[in-house]
C-alpha cells in the first residue's frame, strides 16, 4: 500500500495518539492500584487512617474527585459516596466495641439490606448516603461524637428491566433499615427506625450521645434505672407532641397511640411491608404492584392508625426538619438524575424528596420509635442487639427472616408462569 504525503504525517500523529492513550491507560491502572493498596493499608489504622488519606489527597478533593479517588475512598471508609461524607465505619462489630471502648464514645450501628459500600443497597440506605451522612451538621456530629458500624441484615432483593434493545432498569425493592446506639460492650441505648429528615435525625442523634454518656458512667442497677427513666421521659414525650400535633391541625381528640399486634399466622405481604417506609415505596411501588398485584382479600396494614390525609397534614409540620443541604444537593447533582436537565426539574425532585422525608419522619417516630420505647420499659428482647433486631424486623418492618421471599412470593393471584415464577437455586449453590 502506498501514502500520499498527505497521508503519513496524520498516520504517525495516529500512531501517537494510540500510544499515548495506551500510555495514559497504564498510568491510570497503576494508579488506581496504588490508590487501592493504600486504602487497604489505612484502613487498619481505623479514622485516624482515613484523615491521613484525606490530608495526602487533599487537592484531589477540592471539586468532585477522580473515580479513582472515589474508589479508593468508599474501600477505606466501607461506604459509597464515602468523599462527601467522609465517615470511616467498621464492619466488624468487635472492631467497633474495642474503638467505642478506647475513645468513650457510643457506638452507631446500622442493619441494611445488602452493603452499605455497594450503590444497590436498599432504598433506606442510599437515602442515608445522599440525605443524612453528607450533611454538614450530621457528618460533624458522626465524626466526634460516634464510632459508627453497619452490618448486612440480609441481601437486598434487586429487579432488572430489560428493555430488549440494550437499555435496562434496575431497582431494588422492599427491605428497611435502622441505627442502634449502642453502648461499648454493644448494648443497645436506643434505635432510630428508618428514614428521618436531617434536623430530625441530628436530634435523635443528640438525645442518644447524652444518654450514652450518662450511661458510661453507671451500672447494675443504676444503669438500668436511668435507661428506663430515658424511654419513659421519650415515650411521654412522644404522647405529648401527638397530642400538640393535632391540636395545631384543630383537632382536639387524635386517635390513642397503643401498641398493635400483627395476629396473622402467614407472613407479611411485600405491599403491605413496603407502604411503611414512604421514601422508599414511592420507588418501589410500580415494581411491587407488578410482581404482587392487589387482590380482593388485601390484608390491612397492622400498624395503620390514620388515614393518609391526615398523615400528609402531620408531616407539613416537620417540613423544615426534612430540608436537604447544600451537601445532600451537590451529591445528589453529581449523581446525574435521569430526564433531568433543567435547574426547575431538580429543584422539583429535590422539593418531592424532601415532602416524603417529612412524612417518613412523623410515622417512624410515632409508628416505630413509640414501639421501640415501649419495648425497651417492658425489657422486651431489648438487651441483645441481634435480638432486637429481629424483632424489630419482623414486628416493625414486617420483613422477619423466617420469610426468605420477603412477601413477595406471598399471594393468592394467578399469574400462569410454572412454580409462580419461583426459581430457588439458594441449596445448591451454598454448597
Amino acid at each position: 500500500m502506498k501514502f500520499t504525503n498527505l497521508q503519513l504525517p496524520f498516520i504517525f500523529i495516529l500512531a501517537g495518539c494510540v500510544f499515548s492513550q495506551a500510555g495514559y491507560t497504564q498510568d491510570t491502572n497503576s494508579n488506581t492500584s496504588k490508590l487501592s493498596q493504600e486504602a487497604t493499608r489505612l484502613r487498619q489504622q481505623g479514622a485516624t487512617g482515613l484523615q491521613t488519606f484525606l490530608k495526602s489527597h487533599i487537592n484531589d478533593l477540592t471539586s468532585l474527585p477522580s473515580p479513582q479517588i472515589k474508589t479508593a475512598l468508599d474501600e477505606l471508609c466501607q461506604q459509597r459516596d464515602c468523599y462527601a461524607s467522609k465517615l470511616y465505619w467498621y464492619t466488624d462489630l468487635e472492631k467497633a466495641k474495642a474503638a467505642a471502648k478506647v475513645s468513650g464514645k457510643p457506638i452507631l450501628s446500622l442493619r441494611l439490606l445488602g452493603r452499605l459500600d455497594t450503590d444497590l443497597s436498599c432504598a433506606n440506605s442510599r437515602f442515608f448516603r445522599v440525605a443524612l451522612y453528607p450533611n454538614s451538621e450530621i457528618s460533624q456530629e458522626l465524626r466526634e461524637k460516634f464510632i459508627l458500624h453497619w452490618q448486612t441484615v440480609r441481601p437486598v432483593p434487586k429487579v432488572t428491566i430489560d428493555f430488549g434493545d440494550g437499555r435496562k432498569l434496575e431497582r431494588t425493592i422492599t427491605g428497611n433499615s435502622i441505627h442502634y446506639i449502642l453502648d461499648s460492650s454493644g448494648r443497645p441505648i436506643d434505635a432510630i427506625p428508618g428514614l428521618y429528615g436531617p434536623k430530625a435525625f441530628l436530634k435523635q442523634l443528640k438525645q442518644g450521645e447524652i444518654i450514652a454518656t450518662n450511661l458510661s458512667k453507671r451500672s447494675g442497677r443504676e444503669y438500668e434505672n436511668l435507661l428506663q427513666q430515658y424511654h419513659l421521659r421519650r415515650l411521654d414525650g412522644i404522647q405529648n407532641q401527638w397530642r400538640s400535633d393535632f391540636s395545631k391541625l384543630g383537632i382536639q381528640s387524635p386517635p390513642q397511640l397503643v401498641e398493635r399486634a400483627n395476629n396473622s399466622t402467614l407472613p407479611p405481604s411485600a405491599r403491605v411491608a413496603g407502604s411503611l417506609a414512604v421514601s422508599k415505596s414511592v420507588v418501589e411501588r410500580p415494581i411491587i404492584n407488578a410482581i404482587q398485584p392487589e387482590t380482593l382479600d388485601n390484608p390491612p396494614n397492622p400498624l395503620e392508625i390514620l388515614d393518609q390525609a391526615t398523615w400528609n397534614r402531620l408531616a407539613q409540620l416537620y417540613q423544615a426538619d426534612a430540608k436537604l443541604d447544600g451537601n445532600s444537593i451537590a451529591l445528589i447533582q453529581a449523581k446525574k438524575l435521569p430526564n433531568t436537565t433543567t435547574e426547575n426539574n431538580l429543584s422539583r425532585v429535590i422539593r418531592n424528596f424532601e415532602t416524603v422525608m417529612a412524612l417518613d419522619t412523623v410515622r417512624n417516630e410515632y409508628l416505630f420509635h413509640r414501639q421501640i420505647h415501649q419495648w425497651f420499659l417492658q425489657g422486651n428482647e431489648t438487651s441483645d442487639v441481634n435480638q432486637l433486631n429481629e424483632k424489630v424486623y419482623a414486628e416493625l418492618f414486617l420483613t422477619p427472616s423466617s420469610d426468605p421471599w420477603l412477601g413477595l412470593a406471598n399471594n393468592d393471584t394467578y399469574n400462569a408462569i410454572d412454580n409462580g415464577g419461583i426459581v430457588d437455586n439458594s441449596a445448591s449453590s451454598s454448597r
